[in-house]
């Protein structure tokens, strides 16, 4: 069995290779896709096969799913770039990998998604049955062309089986995603929630649905079993909170809330790190 995996550089792709080629048994290897030979080094040292290339460059999907049995999409791009760019590689370059994978007889395909792609909130926990909703104050580029990936690749007609894993706010191991998230955190009231989960379970949800011979429907919310408060992330990020933090409103305590049932009851994910602050004692931040 040979795994493509993009985005192998990001913050997510970097900590998950690298489980994914410790658990690989037999004659199962692992093989990225990195647009530059230097970025592929730590890759290769791990015993990965590495293809050089961009994932817009159709040449380069070629020769990256050439072979593969299966495609684990992480290639994302959402921080500070323009909305073309969003676009361009979220749904673009996700949905021409789709294809390209399909073409070469690749027979799973996970794609890598965001809790965003629900849009605003219902009152409740977050569930896979729920549709994307657009609107809310994460509403953007980033998740409408999550969205529209997500949409295109089920479509996609063929033997390859589709599966996606929607993700929440990632952190962990040394990742700077809980201190980039301050100056977002200065608007949030100090009740309002963020749904959360450790690279080690991300990389945990992902191998399930990779390795798992069934699934009950095609999408996962990958996300651990307590969010935190506003106040929580500021002790987290070791910060003192605004002294106006408690005169503002929280407009939807549900924004962003996912529900991790349906993983955990199909596919048994348990996660290692079930709370942020679970992390914080083991060191794992």
């Amino acid at each position: 069995m040979i795994t493509l995996v993009t985005g192998a550089t990001g913050q997510v792709g970097r900590r998950f290779v690298p489980r994914l080629v410790q658990q690989a048994q037999g004659g199962e290897r692992v093989r990225v896709l990195v647009r530059d030979a230097a970025s592929g080094e730590p890759f290769a040292a791990l015993g990965a096969e590495v293809v050089v290339g961009d994932l817009r460059d159709e040449e380069a999907l070629g020769k990256a799913v050439a072979g593969a049995d299966a495609v684990v999409n992480v290639a994302a791009a959402f921080r500070g770039v323009p909305d073309e760019e969003a676009r361009a590689v979220n749904r673009d370059a996700a949905v021409a990998l789709g294809r390209a994978a399909l073409s070469a007889g690749v027979r799973r395909f996970v794609q890598v998604s965001t809790g965003n792609v629900y849009g605003s909130g219902r009152g409740r926990p977050l569930t896979e049955d729920d549709e994307s909703r657009p609107g809310g104050e994460m509403w953007g580029a980033y998740p409408e062309s999550k969205a529209a990936a997500e949409r295109e690749l089920l479509a996609l007609a063929g033997g390859m089986e589709v599966r996606i894993g929607r993700l929440p706010f990632v952190y962990g191991e040394g990742d700077p995603h809980i201190a980039n998230a301050m100056p977002w955190a200065a608007r949030w009231a100090p009740a309002q929630r963020l749904q959360m989960a450790h690279h080690a379970d991300v990389g945990q949800g992902l191998m399930r649905l990779l390795y798992a011979p069934a699934v009950n429907g095609p999408v996962y919310n990958i996300a651990d079993d307590a969010p935190v408060t506003t106040v929580e992330l500021y002790r987290l990020a070791g910060a003192e909170p605004p002294e106006d933090l408690p005169d503002r409103g929280d407009r939807d305590p549900w924004h962003g809330i996912m529900s991790n049932r349906k993983i955990r009851r199909d596919l048994g994910f348990r996660p290692i790190y079930p709370s942020a602050w679970t992390a914080w004692d083991a060191g794992a931040l």
